[in-house]
């Protein structure tokens, strides 16, 4: 049988800085980000199976999704651990949705912190194809299944 791609759509509001960084982007912004999730696999065959034709039911895949990034990262700030935390705030009220990573968060790096997230959440017999992540309207980064063979 051929193999399907199958993308959706996600939106999602997140502010982040760039620590030790040269330009505009150490200080702390948001973005409305779009983020396209596509995975690839065979339609099921089997006629018993309520989910007959499909590579994965697009309400699965939001599950997933919605789970392990937009509601975790919507409306919230995300920051490298090595910024200095309590220097950071001093209202906890504004800074209830916080998260500090290992890494410097570009949309690069947040990309790849995604695709983690959703590979180890898929089907066996699904595969994630690309993920594109939009910063901006004009701006993305892409991870894509076949440059990472």
């Amino acid at each position: 049988m051929s193999k399907i791609r199958v993308t959706k759509e996600f939106r999602f509001e997140m502010a982040h800085a760039l620590w030790n960084y040269d330009g505009l982007c150490k200080n702390i912004h948001g973005h409305s980000y779009v983020l396209y999730v596509t995975v690839i696999g065979e339609p099921i065959s089997d006629i018993d199976d309520k989910k007959l034709g499909m590579v994965i039911d697009f309400g699965d895949l939001k599950k997933i999704v919605e789970e392990e990034i937009t509601k975790k990262f919507d409306h919230s700030i995300i920051l490298n651990n090595k910024v200095p935390y309590n220097e950071l705030y001093t209202n906890s009220e504004m800074f209830e949705r916080k998260y500090f990573v290992d890494y410097q968060p570009t949309c690069e790096n947040i990309v790849l912190d995604f695709v983690l997230k959703i590979k180890n959440r898929l089907p066996e017999n699904i595969d994630l194809y690309n993920i594109r992540l939009y910063e901006t309207a004009t701006s993305y980064a892409e991870w894509n299944k076949e440059d990472n063979l």
